[in-house]
């Protein structure tokens, strides 16, 4: 199922030089967005950076959020990742969308321009009210039980 959403173009190398996102495959979950740079920049081992893909978006519906997630080849080959674990871009952005990378490698790492550095997928969304209670209405097996609470295996 595809829909449709508003995309717009805040680079002039985006169409031009670097390839607009697209699914790759038609079983893809997700799109790869690619850097938009005019020369190569290095993150160092330990450095993060603010990379932009020249992409702004307008969802047209607030029960959508968009999600910059690493891409695994990165981070297995290189440990290039999406600094903050996933990139939430709320419905409401209409800003170009720019992607942190963590470089959590030891060599220095070349972003090229036009290459994949994350992926970009969209989720519906829930949101929610707060019912302030002294005492939850159910109870379940876990109750408060946390890490390890549920054994090993």
């Amino acid at each position: 199922m595809h829909r449709q959403i508003e995309a717009r173009i805040v680079n002039p190398l985006l169409g031009e030089r670097i390839a607009a996102p697209a699914y790759a495959t038609d079983g893809s979950a997700a799109m790869d967005l690619r850097a938009c740079l005019d020369a190569p920049v290095s993150i160092a081992p330990g450095q993060r950076m603010l990379v932009p893909t020249g992409l702004a978006i307008n969802m047209m519906d607030p029960g959508l959020v968009a999600i910059v997630a690493s891409r695994s080849g990165l981070s297995l080959k290189h440990g290039i990742r999406v600094a903050q674990g996933i990139g939430v871009i709320d419905a409401d952005y209409h800003g170009e969308i720019r992607v942190i990378l963590a470089n959590d490698g030891v060599e220095p790492f070349t972003i090229e321009p036009g290459e994949r550095i994350a992926q970009l997928m969209f989720q519906p969304v829930v949101q929610v009210a707060w019912r302030w209670v002294e005492s939850f209405s159910t109870d379940t097996a876990r109750g408060t039980g946390g890490f390890g609470s549920t054994g090993t295996r």
